[in-house]
């Protein structure tokens, strides 16, 4: 249960015991104040016949009467007195020993409240009846479930719009710390109204937490920014010296390495714009495979197959990016045959490797982690750009592993309406097939 209806149960559960609780207290005292009364009124009425028997020999009242307590005794009808019919035999025997007491019994309308005493060998007893008294206390009670009915029922509405207030600003700061952890570091949750307690203490320690972030990111994307800006220039010279070095292998490994870095290097410095979102994307409206066929055919081998064309809403260079960066990652990290399948406007990529680890899968792409060693040891920013250029065009970007084995890469892409004249299968525009022959080549062999 949510903490809405956790708090109405429990406010509920408690109020109905708090009400069977004073119930049972005011019913118990309540029938205790009757059968004090009705025991006080029939000992009265005994009392007054004791007295009366005893100077007149004559029983008064018609609830009043007298047998005699001798065994094989005449009948009290013999007797010309008054018989007590239904006096609890408890009692009579009480009263034949020469005591004298009380108690419940049965009477001619209902229950009723006996007194009886023993004197001179005869047994003296009253009746008075209890039927009035039996009304009203169960009158009483159906007040008092009538009263706490609509006290509980009032009780947890209370409770419910308490809870309810509680609730909702709760999930108003788990929906902006949502947004903090899905990389909106300018998520604030802000005054959420109501009382100063410990709902607004947590936003506020939140919306601090999420600043302290934000300001601790900002710090460290400008570092990475200037060190791969300060980076650029000497490598751009270290490169150029590295073609004048006479032709062998050891120039052959400083020229390789001088172009990872410059590679390196490059790559930082597009993370660094996709984290400050320096590029707007331009979004075009292309048929997609048209496109894709223009990236997979200026880099390494594929096998690409078109299920079903459509058009899409993108930005042909940052596709680009996105598809020759997951290329690139499949070939280098997986085996062979590497495979695009266009199938509407979703793209796949599956290679036959040994697929992606399970912190990539869980996680997601991160910088600088390449996963399972057996994936191989890139420098892991190939994932994270393909993952960054998807999310600043709206691309969602799906990572998984084939059931028969294999990385597969998942690309599902806003759909658009083709441009008037055009068709699936229509050419794409010289400019969008060069763009993506370019990126295609310029990061082959990267990835994570």
């Amino acid at each position: 249960m949510n903490l809405r209806r956790q708090i109405a149960v429990t406010v509920a559960v408690v109020s109905f015991l708090v009400a069977l609780t004073l119930g049972l207290l005011v019913h118990q005292a309540s029938v205790r104040q009757h059968t004090d009364q009705a025991r006080r009124s029939a000992e009265a009425a005994l009392d007054s016949l004791l007295t009366a028997y005893s100077g007149t020999g004559v029983v008064v009242g018609q609830t009043a009467a007298v047998e005699e307590a001798a065994a094989g005794a005449a009948p009290p009808a013999a007797t010309g007195l008054p018989t007590a019919t239904g006096l609890p035999e408890e009692l009579r025997r009480l009263a034949v020993q020469g005591h004298e007491g009380s108690m419940f019994g049965p009477g001619p309308h209902g229950t009723a409240m006996w007194a009886a005493a023993g004197s001179g060998g005869k047994v003296f007893s009253v009746r008075v009846d209890y039927r009035e008294d039996e009304r009203a206390v169960a009158e009483l009670d159906r007040t008092i479930l009538l009263s706490a009915a609509l006290a509980v029922a009032v009780t947890v509405l209370a409770g419910v719009f308490a809870a309810d207030r509680i609730s909702s600003r709760l999930r108003t700061a788990a929906r902006t710390a949502r947004t903090i952890a899905r990389g909106d570091l300018a998520a604030r949750i802000g005054p959420l109204g109501g009382p100063r307690d410990e709902v607004a203490d947590l936003a506020a320690a939140v919306d601090s937490m999420s600043s302290v972030l934000r300001g601790r990111l900002a710090g460290e994307q400008r570092f990475t920014a200037d060190v791969a800006h300060e980076l650029r220039t000497p490598l751009t010279g270290l490169l150029t010296a590295a073609e004048l070095l006479p032709p062998g292998r050891p120039t052959e490994l400083v020229r390789d390495r001088v172009r990872f870095l410059c590679g390196l290097t490059e790559d930082l410095l597009e993370v660094s714009r996709l984290d400050a979102r320096a590029e707007p994307a331009d979004l075009s409206v292309l048929p997609l495979g048209p496109l894709l066929t223009g990236i997979t055919s200026a880099g390494p081998a594929v096998l690409l197959r078109i299920d079903g064309d459509a058009a899409v809403t993108t930005d042909p260079r940052r596709l680009d990016r996105i598809v020759s960066n997951l290329l690139a990652n499949a070939h280098r990290h997986g085996l062979p045959p590497v495979e695009v399948r266009v199938e509407g406007t979703t793209v796949s990529i599956r290679d036959h490797g040994p697929g992606y680890p399970d912190d990539v899968l869980r996680d997601g792409p991160q910088r600088f982690r390449t996963g399972a060693r057996e994936r191989g040891n890139g420098h892991g920013l190939g994932l994270t750009i393909a993952q960054g250029h998807a999310e600043a065009i709206g691309v969602q970007l799906l990572l998984g592993n084939h059931p028969e084995g294999g990385a597969v890469a998942e690309l599902r892409l806003p759909a658009g309406e083709h441009p008037a004249g055009e068709h699936p299968g229509a050419e794409v525009p010289g400019d969008a097939v060069r763009a993506g022959e370019r990126a295609a080549v310029e990061h082959r062999g990267r990835g994570t």
